[in-house]
């Protein structure tokens, strides 16, 4: 099944699992925080104990397990240029 397409999806299980379609790339994360380039702008996630399950770039999905406390949207002036760039996992593969 490919998720890919022009809608754009948020599922949240409990507080305790997060699955995100539209999602071009991650710009940073840690235990409290994860910052996503979303189709939308960006998207932070904050809570505790967070982590990344999976990040499919091809179908532009991420699935987060933690705590969740918020999610916000936000923008900012390099937005259309941090979503062109590799990003910071992919900067950590290299």
């Amino acid at each position: 099944m490919n998720i890919k397409s022009t809608e754009y999806l948020i599922s949240i299980k409990n507080r305790k699992g997060f699955i995100a379609s539209g999602v071009m790339n991650v710009d940073s994360y840690d235990d409290n925080e994860i910052i996503a380039v979303t189709r939308l702008g960006f998207l932070r996630i904050k809570g505790e104990e967070l982590h990344i399950i999976s990040l499919n770039l091809e179908e532009e999905t991420l699935e987060v397990g933690g705590h969740f406390i918020s999610l916000e949207y936000f923008e900012d002036k390099g937005t259309k240029l941090r979503a062109k760039s590799k990003g910071i996992l992919n900067k950590l593969l290299r």
